[in-house]
């Protein structure tokens, strides 16, 4: 269980920070900025949950809550010595990615194919989606990166790649099942 009794801690002060692990690594490090990006979706999440109802609501609390475990994941270096660890450190699990899969495959029944590209916009909804959609690119740029440098839970890079192609599908299911989507006209404009 988590006590958070006091907020500010000073440890930080110096442009370090602690790992799950309890080792410290610069803020700017690969790790930390992985994360610190899968948080900055959490937050663009809650901000498109003010716009969602019903089931889009219900699916973005669990997607907040997996980004959680997401963090919890990348914030642990070090997988080698998970059997080892006093707390079994959190890793993301393929059950994750199946669910983001068969929601994906659900909503996706009702759409009719696209014959264009997707601009974001439409709904209020699908235009935060679509920001979510590209920090969800962002994140997983950034921990693949991470991945040529260090160890990384392949699960956790395969939920970011799976992520953004839910937010895509999300976003044509709250632009009217895909009929308010608005599409690119290419050269329309010439």
């Amino acid at each position: 269980m988590v006590v958070l009794s006091k907020i500010y801690t000073r440890t930080g002060d110096k442009g370090d920070t602690a790992l799950g692990d309890g080792s410290r690594v610069a803020k700017h490090s690969a790790r930390v900025t992985a994360y610190g990006t899968s948080d900055e979706l959490n937050a663009q999440v809650g901000v498109a949950r003010l716009a969602a109802e019903g089931d889009m609501d219900l699916a973005l609390s669990r997607i907040q809550n997996d980004l959680f475990d997401l963090g919890a994941d990348l914030c642990r270096p070090d997988m080698a010595s998970d059997a080892e660890a006093e707390y079994p450190p959190l890793r993301m699990a393929q059950s994750q990615v199946d669910r983001l899969e068969a929601e994906i495959d659900t909503m996706n029944k009702n759409l009719t194919p696209l014959r264009s590209f997707v601009l974001p916009g439409g709904s209020a909804l699908a235009a935060h989606l679509h920001v979510c959609r590209t920090v969800a690119r962002r994140a997983e740029r950034l921990t693949t990166e991470l991945a040529t440098m260090e160890e990384v839970n392949n699960a956790a890079v395969v939920y970011l790649n799976r992520l953004s192609d839910w937010f895509f599908v999300a976003s044509r299911i709250a632009n009217d099942n895909g009929a308010a989507d608005v599409l690119w006209v290419p050269g329309a404009n010439r």
